[in-house]
């Protein structure tokens, strides 16, 4: 890598990075443009990297090898390269979350970026935050075989040793005198790695609340929907209203004492049809 080149580990969005590596060579050397750019990675039209840096064109999987080329990019940085082409570009759920358990494992963005790639893995997966939550239980034991078993569905003992760790390691658990007990951090994530993660959590919850449909007998759950018809003017008072009860809900759970059990609230609010258009 050039000593002037962006490092392509510490971006989670490659239209950032090629927005960064225009951007550095055309400081670098005056003559470089888009059309040079373009025409380097074979593309014949010379507006096609601008397109793409700004969100109007995709990149196929050959178009990625091409442009990574064009980025004189090492064969590792090449291959992180396409996978956050992969990642940004997945429409199934599962390649995303693969391409992102990808991102995260790789050596050079955990030396880049420790912490996001830590709460990138935080978010990715629902038993981390329940088991957070579980160390609230008077009984919570420090022992992954016994926190695997008390989850609905169960999950392994690994999975919730290495969870441990992880929420230890990022201050969300906290060890004393042989007790664990839920910790208070102040965790400060790139505004990407957020978006990315809170989608991988809420994709995961919505799955949870579908399967609980089956797995959960309906006295020790509850699942409603209501269908309106409303003004685009009223969504964001609507919204608010939701915010309002959300919170008033996380009062009241908040001052539980001696809790004993886990529950997980989602809300959705979206629309089911376009907006009429005026005359």
């Amino acid at each position: 890598m050039k000593d002037w080149m962006p490092d392509v580990f510490e971006f989670m969005g490659y239209r950032d990075f090629m927005r960064a590596y225009y951007s550095a060579a055309k400081t670098h050397t005056k003559r470089f443009s888009y059309r040079s750019f373009s025409a380097k990675a074979g593309f014949s039209s010379s507006n096609f990297i601008k397109m793409v840096i700004d969100g109007d064109r995709n990149l196929s999987p050959e178009a990625a090898e091409r442009v990574a080329a064009a980025l004189e990019l090492s064969a590792s940085e090449q291959r992180f390269f396409k996978l956050l082409v992969e990642f940004e570009q997945a429409t199934d759920h599962e390649d995303r979350l693969r391409a992102l358990e990808s991102i995260t494992a790789t050596k050079r963005f955990l030396e880049a970026r420790p912490l996001d790639s830590m709460l990138l893995e935080y978010l990715s997966h629902w038993y981390n935050l329940a088991i957070r939550e579980l160390a609230g239980r008077s009984d919570f034991k420090d022992d992954p075989e016994w926190i695997a078993a008390q989850l609905r569905p169960k999950i392994s003992t690994a999975r919730a040793r290495k969870s441990l760790e992880l929420l230890v390691e990022l201050g969300l658990l906290e060890r004393a005198d042989g007790v664990i007990s839920r910790g208070e951090p102040t965790l400060d994530a790139g505004h990407e790695v957020r978006a990315a993660g809170v989608k991988q959590f809420h994709r995961q919850m919505l799955e949870r609340a579908a399967a609980s449909i089956d797995d959960v007998p309906s006295e020790e759950r509850d699942i409603s929907a209501m269908t309106v018809c409303i003004k685009c003017n009223s969504v964001e008072g609507l919204k608010e209203r939701l915010r309002d009860f959300r919170e008033t809900f996380m009062s009241v759970c908040d001052e539980e004492v001696d809790p004993d059990v886990v529950y997980q609230l989602n809300i959705q609010f979206f629309p089911l049809s376009e907006a009429r258009r005026e005359p």
